[in-house]
């Protein structure tokens, strides 16, 4: 990038961070008794490997505390009420990074604090309005990546950069001037589905779009809420335009910004710019390798996210690579910096570890297979401090298998033995390579499991025992997958509870449970709601519908545009194979899901009304034009993306809205929303539950106080699921 390119471009973004000094945290390093049966989770360890930060919400709200790894002493080192998503160890051990979410809304910010819980501060998103997001350390410690955004300028005002003339097609583009085929991926993805969705409503009326995908997308390919970690949600895990690009919203005017920085927490050193971007923004600065000349930077909205190797002396990007949805921390820089390592999909169905070979100006000079499974992702990476070996988790069918990999001989990987179904981070501790693992599992609350060298996994005594998940007599129920078959063919997947004490052969009410994302995937870990809902009598069925992960990159695109319809008839595919089986009965039959699994739950009951006695909407979009219209800037343009563009693609859009049907709606209808969702917001809900009224439909909307998008506090999750569940228990005439 020219440099005088470069000074406009850093004149266009917001000011960068400076450390801001709090009073220590009023409780620091005191260890309260558990006020709920608590979970732990996302671990981040000291360099020694003798102590672990992590998230514990056993006082009832999720905040940061550190414990010995193979000890029972643990502190709490922030005891302010605000929910702490994200947690990250200095290097050189004398700093604890970590995202909190004040009020439990959607906007965060990065603090710091030493590990004894003084020198508390914030290191980036102090400035009203803003959010900031945790990156990566430094090797040696001397500063951390954060990525701070702030909305856009009030109206009349516009920021304008100067871009050099691409030399490819610059996916950076702002979204109106897409060109056709912006859909379009690398490999061998393919749309799923049959004939009968290829017009803008499920009548056949609207415009014709021809191919079956919206207009001006092109022909080609197109976490629920827990008492325990919020998976994919702890801030930007993607971005979206150029490293040098600007553009405009999606109505016109001048985007979010988002600027990644370099930020040494003490303040004695001066923010350093790693990357900027504006539109569909989601920036996370992954890696930066030893010698500070490149830095790995993750961009891109969903579906079209990419690995970007960015020269940190003058932002020019080295190389470009596709990788996946989900986990953000993608990859790490070999030692002598010429190697990159890499969770991709790129030309591929399922993500595998790749090796980048790179020149001395970051370019890709070679990509290579290090490790791939057939028909499976790989999820989760994490390496050894000297980059020599790497632990590979791999999603199998929605349960987790755990490996260690010599990066450095062409030893076989390592199978590790696993206590419970499904791994959510994996945390190198210590030089001699031993790991701390966050579990979750259809038998236990998320923990946290210290695995020393060569050693066997054992549970951290201040994470609850498997015992402690449930009140005596009512022990969790094991689920069992299922794989139900589409009505144009495309197999599914799934996850069934049965209620305990049902004779065998006897069907019972079923609640259809639908996750988010819609590229969530539901995986066999314990639930809360699930638990309450089974402890009436109720059995749950928890599908994966198309667009859902896990299942290879075709099933997540096999959703977009007119695709959504599909997803829509999945829901009912899924109810009558459980009432085939002979599991559910047909006469009570309930559907329920919480953010895109909302809107699923809305669209299910306008589209199937026959087939459900209620439903429980949370935190879902009932119009998809106003939820463009009050969503968060960044959201909008990456939700565009996945949905169409609200102008357009409006009649598909209108065509897709429960609200446009909702004079089919036959049935009860609970809403619960958060006070402070700024991504789907509260009118949402509203506007749904009063139409329903004005047709004289029993529909009542429960809100919650302190809340945003994710409900993090155990009080309110406790009011929640209570609630829906005498909802489901009332209408189905228990």
């Amino acid at each position: 990038m020219a440099a005088d390119a470069r000074d406009r471009l850093i004149g266009a973004m917001s000011a960068a961070p400076v450390p801001v000094p709090l009073a220590d945290a009023a409780g620091t390093r005191d260890t309260p008794r558990p006020l709920v049966a608590h979970g732990c989770w996302y671990p981040s360890a000291d360099p020694t490997g003798e102590w672990v930060a992590f998230i514990c919400d056993r006082t009832g709200v999720p905040q940061l505390w550190t414990g010995l790894a193979d000890g029972s002493e643990i502190h709490l080192l922030d005891a302010d009420p605000d929910p702490v998503t994200e947690v990250s160890w200095s290097p050189d051990g004398r700093w604890i990074a970590y995202t909190v979410a004040p009020g439990g809304g959607e906007h965060t910010r990065v603090l710091c604090v030493r590990p004894d819980g003084t020198g508390r501060r914030i290191v980036a998103g102090a400035d009203a309005g803003s959010s900031a997001y945790l990156g990566c350390w430094t090797r040696d410690g001397s500063a951390v990546a954060v990525t701070v955004a702030e909305p856009p300028p009030p109206t009349g005002l516009t920021v304008r950069t100067v871009l050099p003339e691409p030399s490819a097609p610059d996916h950076g583009t702002a979204f109106g001037d897409l060109p056709t085929g912006w859909a379009e991926r690398d490999g061998p993805a393919t749309l799923l589905g049959g004939a009968g969705h290829g017009e803008v409503g499920p009548d056949g009326s609207g415009p014709d779009h021809g191919t079956g995908a919206p207009a001006g997308h092109g022909t080609g390919v197109a976490g629920r809420a827990t008492d325990g970690p919020v998976h994919g949600t702890a801030g930007p895990d993607g971005e979206g335009p150029g490293l040098d690009g600007g553009g405009s919203g999606l109505d016109g005017g001048a985007p979010d910004r988002l600027t990644a920085y370099l930020v040494d927490p003490s303040g004695l050193g001066s923010p350093v710019l790693v990357a900027a971007e504006s539109g569909a923004a989601t920036l996370r600065v992954c890696d930066v390798s030893q010698d500070g000349r490149l830095a790995l930077v993750r961009r891109g909205p969903r579906g079209r996210r990419e690995a970007v190797v960015v020269r940190t002396a003058d932002l020019a990007t080295g190389s470009v690579l596709r990788v996946g949805d989900g986990d953000p921390w993608i990859g790490r820089f070999s030692q002598d910096g010429r190697t990159l390592w890499l969770r991709s999909d790129h030309e591929r169905q399922f993500a595998a570890l790749l090796a980048a070979t790179l020149d001395e100006d970051g370019g890709r000079v070679g990509l290579s297979v290090v490790a791939e499974r057939e028909g499976s992702d790989l999820e989760l990476l994490a390496f050894a401090e000297d980059g020599r070996t790497a632990a590979l988790a791999w999603n199998v069918r929605g349960a987790s298998e755990l490996e260690t990999l010599s990066l450095s001989t062409a030893a076989r990987p390592r199978r590790v033995p696993l206590p419970h179904e499904v791994v959510t981070r994996i945390a190198r501790a210590g030089p001699a390579g031993g790991t701390v693992l966050a579990l979750s599992g259809s038998q236990r609350r998320p923990g946290v499991w210290w695995a020393p060298p060569g050693g066997l996994s054992a549970r951290t005594p201040w994470s609850s025992r498997d015992e402690d998940a449930v009140p005596p007599g009512r022990p969790p129920v094991r689920p069992v997958p299922l794989r139900p078959t589409a009505r144009d063919g495309v197999r599914l997947g799934g996850w069934y509870y049965r209620a305990a004490g049902r004779d065998a052969g006897r069907p019972g009410p079923c609640v259809i449970h639908l996750h988010g994302g819609p590229e969530e995937q539901e995986r066999p870990v314990f639930d809360p709601l699930y638990h309450e809902l089974l402890g009436r009598g109720l059995d749950v069925f928890a599908p994966d519908v198309r667009g859902s992960s896990g299942w290879g990159r075709s099933f997540v695109d096999a959703d977009l545009g007119t695709g959504r319809f599909a997803a829509i008839d999945d829901v009912a595919d899924c109810a009558a194979h459980v009432v085939l089986d002979g599991l559910a009965d047909p006469t009570r039959l309930a559907v329920m899901g919480r953010s895109y699994g909302g809107y699923l739950t809305m669209a299910s009951l306008v589209w199937h009304p026959e087939l459900f006695r209620t439903g429980v909407a949370v935190c879902g979009m009932s119009d998809l034009s106003t939820f463009f219209a009050g969503t968060e800037p960044w959201i909008a343009e990456s939700a565009a993306h996945k949905y169409g563009h609200p102008v357009r693609d409006r009649e598909l859009l209108r065509s897709l809205s429960p609200m446009s049907r909702v004079d089919a709606l036959r049935v009860p209808l609970l809403a619960v929303h958060g006070e402070h969702d700024t991504n789907v917001p509260p009118g949402e809900s509203e506007q749904m539950v009063r139409a329903a009224r004005e047709r004289g439909l029993p529909a009542e909307m429960l809100t919650l106080r302190d809340e945003g998008h994710e409900f993090r506090r155990a009080d309110n999750r406790r009011l929640f699921r209570r609630t829906a569940a005498d909802w489901m228990q009332r209408h189905l005439g228990l």
